[in-house]
């Protein structure tokens, strides 16, 4: 039986992650800090503590082992470094969540090597005040520099899902659906998205693979927020308003200056089948207008 612990389990993609390992009858251990419930029952088992408690986290895991860590929550150099310390010996496969936000934005379709975490800079102090797409970047550096276990990082663009936390497609439905403006700076930026249930499917997939290193995870196909927006118009019978430039508390979560789109051919050339951007969104977006 496949023993798997999960940093990260309780809520979005991390949930669903949880929720496919309990169909595959897998020994499944979530670790949070005890804030949020969860519909698991016993089906898991439950360590608690802060994740940017080194010493908490050390005395939670105790003496336990797994065949596979996933880490959904892991944002700074500083806890890369803890967990190369705290899972060595522990683990031989580790699966961090990284994100589209390591790579330059470009009108070329973005692969792997386009951000090598082996020969990126890792400062000897942590990096103070570093931004989102900093920290991941040196999560990605320390681990794969460091580690002396195996580690993957899944470099996922903008997730979307009904139970998306951070409702940045709702944003946009329920602006149109109120007339408020919509700021988006480049309305023609090609971009990728991939869901919540795909992004949970493709980490199961990847713990059983033989997949090193760095891997891009995205829905085939790319779109425009210029083209969300008018899907969301189509579903929601109203017109959208859209300026280059609103109050922050209006711009789009989708207003990236340029096209940040990823090719996904090493993980393909490794057997997993992405779906077709077009085969779930607008269907999504239809049920949000719902």
């Amino acid at each position: 039986m496949t023993k798997v612990l999960v940093l990260g389990g309780t809520r979005f993609f991390g949930k669903k992650l949880v929720e496919q390992w309990i169909r595959e009858h897998a020994d499944v251990t979530i670790l949070t800090r005890g804030l949020t419930s969860d519909p698991f029952g016993s089906s898991v088992k439950r360590l608690q503590a802060d994740r940017t408690d080194k010493e908490a986290l050390k005395t939670a895991l105790g003496d336990l082992k797994f065949d596979i860590v996933y880490d959904n929550i892991c944002y700074t150099q500083q806890e890369a470094e803890e967990a190369v310390e705290l899972f060595a010996g522990r683990t031989s496969k580790y699966i961090v969540t990284s994100s589209l936000s390591v790579y330059p934005f470009g009108e070329t379709s973005i692969t792997e090597s386009d951000f090598d975490p082996y020969t990126y800079p890792v400062p000897e102090q942590y990096a103070a005040n570093a931004d989102y797409a900093e920290g991941k970047r040196l999560v990605e550096a320390v681990l794969f520099q460091k580690a002396s276990f195996q580690v993957n990082a899944v470099r996922f663009p903008i997730v979307l899902g009904q139970d998306d936390y951070t409702r940045r497609l709702h944003f946009h439905v329920e602006h149109i659906q109120a007339g408020q403006p919509l700021g988006i700076p480049n309305p023609n930026a090609v971009i990728s998205f991939i869901n919540s249930d795909e992004a949970a499917s493709f980490l199961l997939w990847l713990g059983r693979s033989s997949l090193v290193g760095p891997v891009n995870a995205c829905s085939k196909g790319e779109i425009t927020p210029e083209q969300i927006v008018a899907l969301i118009s189509e579903a929601a019978g109203k017109q959208a308003v859209v300026a280059n430039e609103t109050e922050d508390i209006h711009m789009s979560p989708f207003g990236v200056p340029a096209s940040w789109h990823m090719n996904t051919i090493k993980a393909d050339t490794a057997g997993f089948t992405f779906q077709q951007l077009n085969d779930w969104l607008p269907a999504l977006i239809f049920k949000l207008v719902q």
